[in-house]
């Protein structure tokens, strides 16, 4: 039984494989021929993410209690994999920056988390951008607080070098 089965495997690579030889070695295959002059039916479509820019700010400053630090906004949830992917990082910009930088954390675990999160967003002038990035779980934004200005954002992100870079640039300029 095993014998016939890998009898007929072999058959069936070795027909796979002399349908694809040909375009390997000669650059040309069935599957391109049939198309050849035909019309790309995507291509009057328009692209879906043409005049789409990413978001280059919160939508204005920050709450005063954030104003004198860069502010790094963490969108955050328990179930999120990037979440705890990045996680030691979260953990090594805490230690690194300690009081030079004001750290939030908006949790969307959850109906009721997700609730406290647009509610502490609102109160802290991050509405808008909530509103954008409520399921860009496991992902690190960095704000300047007093223009509302991105200065950088990671997703998934584990690279500490990524956040230090922008953070020691943004420390420095205070």
């Amino acid at each position: 039984m095993k014998v016939q089965f890998l009898a007929t495997f072999a058959a069936i690579s070795l027909l796979s494989i002399t349908a694809v030889a040909p375009s390997i070695f000669f650059g040309t295959s069935n599957a391109v021929a049939s198309c050849a002059g035909k019309k790309n039916p995507c291509a009057a479509k328009p692209n879906p993410c043409a005049g789409k820019k990413a978001t280059s700010s919160v939508g204005g400053p920050l709450a005063k209690q954030l104003q004198g630090k860069p502010v790094v906004v963490d969108i955050y949830a328990s179930w999120c994999p990037a979440c705890k992917n990045i996680a030691p990082t979260v953990s090594k910009i805490k230690q690194q920056y300690g009081n030079k930088i004001t750290f939030v954390t908006l949790d969307v675990s959850d109906k009721s988390s997700f609730a406290k999160a647009e509610a502490t967003a609102k109160q802290l002038g991050l509405s808008k951008f909530f509103a954008a990035n409520k399921t860009q779980t496991g992902s690190l934004t960095i704000v300047d607080p007093a223009t509302g200005n991105i200065l950088g954002q990671e997703r998934n992100n584990a690279d500490l070098t990524a956040y230090s870079t922008v953070l020691d640039l943004a420390i420095a300029k205070k």
